[in-house]
Formats: C-alpha cells, sequence, structure tokens
C-alpha cells in the first residue's frame, strides 16, 4: 500500500489539499441553499473521522460515537484556517501510520464490520471517506462559482 498515494497525491480525482485550496472562512463556512452543511461542516467531520481512526491506530480506545449526528462537529465561525490546518496535519497523521500497514487496530473497534481492521484497512477507510466527502465540497465550490482551484483540476 501507499499511503502517500491514497491519501495525499491521489491519482483518481483531485488531491484533498488542492480541493480546499484557497478558501476563505466566509466562502469555507457559508451554506450553500439546500445543503445540508457547508464545506467547513464537512471538514470538521472528516477531521473528526480522521482523528478517530488515527488514534485507533496508536492504540487509544476512543469509543466510536454513538449517533451519526455526533460525526458532525460543531466549528466556531470564523475557525476556517485552524481547521482547514487541523485537517491536514490530520491527513499527516494518517500518512505517518502507514509504515505499520499489517499490524492490527488494537484494541479492536467494537463495530463488527470494523473489528478485524488493520491499519491499511483503516487508512483505506480514511481516504475512501474522505474521498466521498471531498466530492460533496467539489461540488458545493461548483455551485457557489469557486471552482476550480488555484491549482487546477481535471474538468470532467
Amino acid at each position: 500500500m501507499h499511503a502517500q498515494e491514497i491519501l495525499l497525491e491521489t491519482y483518481v480525482h483531485i488531491p484533498p489539499l488542492w480541493a480546499l485550496e484557497q478558501l476563505s472562512a466566509e466562502q469555507a463556512e457559508r451554506c450553500i441553499p439546500g445543503a445540508s452543511h457547508s464545506i467547513a461542516g464537512i471538514v470538521a467531520h472528516m477531521t473528526f473521522w480522521q482523528g478517530w481512526f488515527c488514534d485507533r491506530c496508536e492504540g487509544k480506545a476512543r469509543p466510536m460515537a454513538a449517533s451519526a449526528s455526533a460525526g458532525w462537529p460543531d466549528f466556531a465561525r470564523g475557525s476556517w484556517p485552524e481547521l482547514h490546518a487541523r485537517f491536514a496535519a490530520g491527513l499527516q497523521a494518517a500518512l505517518a501510520l502507514g509504515d505499520r500497514a499489517d499490524q492490527p487496530v488494537l484494541p479492536p473497534i467494537e463495530f463488527p464490520p470494523l473489528a478485524h481492521y488493520t491499519v491499511r484497512d483503516a487508512l483505506t477507510h480514511i481516504a475512501q471517506h474522505n474521498s466521498y466527502h471531498l466530492g460533496q465540497v467539489v461540488l458545493l465550490r461548483q455551485i457557489a462559482g469557486l471552482w476550480p482551484p488555484p491549482a487546477g483540476s481535471w474538468t470532467w
């Protein structure tokens, strides 16, 4: 497994940090009519789960969120720069776990479908989860007229 490739330098779609490039707090925190979450809300959610999986891979027995809504933490207005930085730091923390890919997540995750996870499985889960939600970010940026980002993007 190449953690760098699945987490940061994706070849299937735009890299995660490019999708968030040069968004102001106002832009990231704006609620688009009809959308359930702002870009910042989506990034707060990804950051929460990235951190949770990294902690579990490091042996910290943090319990799983008791409900889906608990995995969507609130964020303070104007906190976008810090939230963006925490998301980027979480990617680096996940990347640092790549050399332990074949180790089991211990203690095992209490949710039966994830109880067998190795660090590799957890990193793949993070990458897939981020990919799903970054698609939402791209769509919100397109609707808001904030696409493509300065680093560019594929147009399809």
